[in-house]
């Protein structure tokens, strides 16, 4: 997109001016609801369960739920009834307002009830045991009414204690890093390790009950004068459970410098608890977690399976996890000889690949292990204690986030060590060097013949990981005693998929959230509507088993897919520049969630989860120069030059943030806020400039469509968080929103000088058209179709129906428009629901027309796409399966959300 010229910077301002003046009087009326917006009545909702099974052993769950403008105020209390009507005690508070003030998003948590739920307006129950916090000594203490918990202010223990009645279950809580300083390539060297521990530097208490709280801690891992490796954590607790969660997270600032070999390289990050042992050795139960809900169910003194039998009753009271009966009651041909039986005191569970893990275990260290068995993908749950009283511990996504583990050491001893292993120091340590020298791209010039070829926006020096981060979560549950297996089974079940209540499709379309319009439940009353469900369930159906087929797993990959397929090969383009990992490119994330939304489907959601935790994390820096900024897709997830608002967009992060409450993801919604200072740092056109153009803080170039719709969806969402920056978002939504408007040919003039300082766009005197098919396939009609319902300004209405009207127009018609056609543009199908947008706002019936013609009828899938699959077997590809080489992640997003927008708008007008 060409810039304006500098030297129309002075005239500019002065426009500018006016500008800033008009957009204030707007802002005078910025609580105002766009015209046809009406007060919504509030019924209650009902609330049920992403799985079935309800809550089941998990401590509690939190689900957001919105309302329409107008149902209810700030001050409004929630009562929860489950299906007997019976109260089910909750803790309520807002997610977000409507301009008018009103409540838009209430989260609710909740730690009991399994049926379906009611949400009305009314007084909450009271927990029977609440939680509470004590902040005031020199821990902070935290009672769900069953447990008690001590978190550490300072130091290197995190928490310094659990305990259950009178009973410490588990103490010592702690985070061990292992750094390498050097990595082999070849088969001779020497591997030295150092340890690190997770120091705090801070601890804040979010919410301290009655039904739930959060504590958090912040802080660095520590060696001597050394602190790197910054670290995150979350601690949630809900009222009478037996159990808390962990949410973690880590952020690299480390070095690895491509062709070196020294660097700081992850070999092992864990968690780490003391279980104190109080019974005898022989009533001290392991349990590991195999495939599904399968345990490994071991005594660390077995007297199963001797030469010598103690009776019937004492094998199977210890294989159910029972105290055993005095041993004089047994056959004293075992009572006599129990000195001679092993104590097993180390465990180990090892899962190197998302398809196998092994299981080991020795007597103690300094003798040798033995096999205990193995299979392929472990649930990542484990226990250690005794008929006393024990500690169950589980890590989410265990296998899909491979290299984990689960250790036990010293069950024999007085104190047992439990270490889940987020990445594994039995595997290769993390390597995330660069993957290639450059190959002489050292210019722009030389760069950009690059991207012509493998499509790789390569830069010397910026593919670095330095900024990137990762979250995991953890649970963990203070048991009297051992649990039984089918105990032990609900235990696994919520590792593995974490029960969430959720708000029906009805109340999300109803509240007119996330684009008011834009999603429809799914409908097949007439042939035509049922084949584009039809084909929408395809393409999710074949995403989620390519993930599968292909092994898009692994601790930073998780949770993306690739962006290309290469037919010749029947392999996705993992290994060619640009084309591989997709990194949110055309907005899959907005398919992914909307198809969530109008369906209630789990499975949608779940991958949903899985993606939005990845690209918010791992595709975005979140320290450094380029903290704010997301990457292009590429090889590497941090490897193309291009950071970009486009990826950090916060229109990716707000589905699941106000679905959840995810703090986390609240983080990096509000880490958005002042990103707009990045773009003094780096400069998204830098490579294709053709005139001057130096950063400059009171005149930056911004894009508006894949620059200003990643920032405004900052501002919105901080805006109507209310959160510590709102005031300042707001002003900043509203004074670029006129500053768009105000523009000689308003979005079609591509883009405008922003001031950092006042947060307003000059207004050009000269006209411009700049217009790219990536503009408004970022999420920008989506975030359009808010800002349109929130805030009246009739002028932003216009210039962007006018957007909306031209880009699939004719040329002809763009030139009568704007002096000039947009030139040759892509992305038409995907564009067919600006059309149908624009239709439905302005009543035009021939933009209701073109929309479905575009869709039907111009690039993106058809109706004589293949619309199935072929299967694939060796010798062509590696794994077994099947393939649809004509599908690829940009046509799906596109298509996705076309489909699902148009059906919404005008499901009721398509062609016969």
């Amino acid at each position: 997109m060409s810039p304006i010229p500098r030297r129309s910077l002075l005239k500019a301002a002065a426009v500018a001016g006016a500008a800033a003046q008009f957009s204030w009087v707007l802002g005078a009326k910025d609580a105002e609801a766009a015209p046809g917006a009406e007060a919504a009545d509030a019924d209650p909702v009902t609330l049920d369960w992403l799985e079935d099974g309800g809550l089941g052993a998990a401590p509690g769950s939190t689900v957001g739920v919105p309302w329409p403008m107008g149902a209810f105020q700030e001050d409004q209390t929630f009562a929860l009834t489950d299906e007997d009507g019976k109260d089910v005690p909750v803790q309520s508070w807002p997610l977000a307002y409507w301009p008018d003030g009103s409540l838009k998003w209430t989260a609710h948590a909740a730690s009991s009830g399994n049926g379906k739920l009611t949400l009305a307006a009314g007084d909450p129950a009271a927990p029977a045991q609440r939680v509470t916090v004590d902040k005031h000594g020199g821990t902070i203490d935290v009672s769900t009414g069953v447990i008690s918990v001590k978190i550490g202010k300072n130091g290197s223990t995190l928490v310094r204690s659990v305990t259950r009645g009178a009973t410490e279950i588990a103490r010592n809580g702690r985070l061990v890093l292992i750094r390498q300083p050097e990595i082999e390539d070849e088969d001779q060297g020497q591997v030295r390790t150092e340890r690190f521990d997770g120091a705090i530097d801070s601890v804040t208490v979010e919410q301290e009950g009655p039904v739930r709280a959060v504590v958090r801690i912040d802080g660095k891992h520590r060696k001597g004068s050394r602190s790197w490796l910054p670290f995150s954590i979350r601690l949630y607790f809900y009222a009478g459970a037996d159990s808390f969660r962990m949410v973690h997270t880590i952020t690299y600032d480390g070095t690895q410098e491509p062709g070196r070999a020294s660097g700081d390289f992850i070999r092992g990050l864990g968690v780490r608890f003391s279980v104190p042992m109080r019974d005898e050795a022989y009533d001290r139960h392991v349990r590991i977690g195999g495939e599904g809900t399968g345990l490994l169910r071991e005594a660390v003194q077995g007297i199963t399976g001797l030469r010598r039998d103690p009776g019937a009753t004492v094998q199977a009271a210890q294989y159910a996890g029972q105290k055993l009966a005095d041993p004089a009651t047994w056959d004293q041909r075992v009572t006599t000889r129990l000195q001679y039986i092993p104590h097993w005191g180390d465990y180990t569970l090892a899962q190197l690949s998302a398809d196998g893990f092994t299981l080991r275990k020795r007597t103690r260290k300094g003798y040798g292990w033995i096999a205990a068995g193995g299979g392929k993908r472990a649930s990542g749950f484990g226990y250690v204690g005794g008929a006393s009283g024990g500690l169950s511990f589980g890590l989410r996504d265990f296998w899909e986030k491979f290299p984990a583990q689960l250790d036990i050491r010293d069950a024999h001893t007085d104190t047992a060590e439990v270490t889940l292993w987020l990445w594994s120091p039995e595997a290769q340590p993390m390597d995330l060097r660069f993957y290639h020298d450059g190959m002489g791209q050292d210019t722009y010039a030389e760069q950009l013949e690059g991207l012509n070829i493998t499509y790789e926006d390569y830069e010397p020096e910026f593919g670095t990981p330095y900024g990137i981060a990762r979250t995991s979560e953890l649970l963990f549950w203070a048991n009297e005693s051992t649990p039984s297996a089918e105990a032990l089974a609900e235990q696994v079940t919520a590792v593995r998929a974490l029960p969430q209540l959720t708000a029906p499709p009805k109340q999300l379309i109803k509240a007119k959230v996330f684009g008011p319009g834009l999603y429809s439940e799914p409908d097949r009353s007439t042939a035509a509507k049922a084949k584009i469900e039809d084909h929408l369930d395809f393409l999710f159906t074949y995403y989620k088993d390519q993930v599968e087929q292909r092994r898009w797993y692994g601790f930073w990959d998780y949770g993306d897919f690739m962006h290309t397929y290469d037919t010749v090969r029947h392999q996705w383009r993992y290994d060619v520049g640009g084309y591989a990992w997709d990194n949110s490119e055309l907005s899959p994330d907005l398919w992914l969630w909307y198809a969530y939304l109008r369906s209630g489907r789990s499975d949608i959601f779940r991958f949903a989860e899985a993606l939005t935790r990845h690209t918010g994390e791992v595709d975005v820096y979140h320290i450094g120069q380029w903290a704010g900024l997301g990457t292009r897709h590429g090889i590497q997830h941090y490897a193309d030059s291009a950071k970009q608002q486009r990826i950090s967009n916060t229109t990716y992060r707000r589905f699941y943030y106000f679905l959840t409450g995810d703090e986390r993801v609240g983080d990096l919604m509000a880490a958005n806020v002042d990103s707009d200072e990045t773009f003094l740092v780096l400069d998204p056109q830098r490579k294709v400039r053709t005139d001057p153009y130096t950063p400059d803080r009171h005149a930056l170039s911004i894009g508006f469509g894949t620059d200003w719709s990643g920032l405004v969806s900052a501002w919105l969402t901080e805006w109507e968080r209310k959160g510590p920056k709102w005031e300042k978002a707001k002003a900043r939504v509203l004074s670029t929103m006129a500053g768009i408007a105000a523009q000689p040919n308003g979005f079609v003039q591509g883009s405008g000088l922003y001031d950092l300082d006042t947060g307003e766009f000059a207004t050009a005197t000269t006209p411009v058209v700049s217009v790219s098919h990536l503009s408004a396939v970022f999420g920008l009609n989506e975030l359009c179709a808010e800002l349109i319902y929130l805030i009246d300004m009739p002028e932003f209405n216009d210039v962007y129906f006018d957007y909306c009207r031209y880009f699939n127009a004719t040329k002809t018609e763009q030139a009568a428009r704007y002096g000039s056609n947009f030139g040759t543009l892509l992305l038409f199908q995907g564009h067919s629901r600006l059309d149908a947008y624009a239709a439905v706002q302005t009543g035009d019936a021939a933009l209701a027309t073109r929309a479905w013609t575009k869709f039907y009828s111009s690039d993106g899938y058809t109706e004589s796409s293949p619309w199935k699959t072929e299967p694939l077997s060796g010798p062509v590809t590696l794994v077994a399966g099947a393939e649809a080489s004509w599908v690829s992640s940009n046509d799906t997003a596109l298509y996705g959300l076309a489909a699902i927008e148009n059906l919404a708008l005008l499901g009721d007008r398509m062609p016969s």
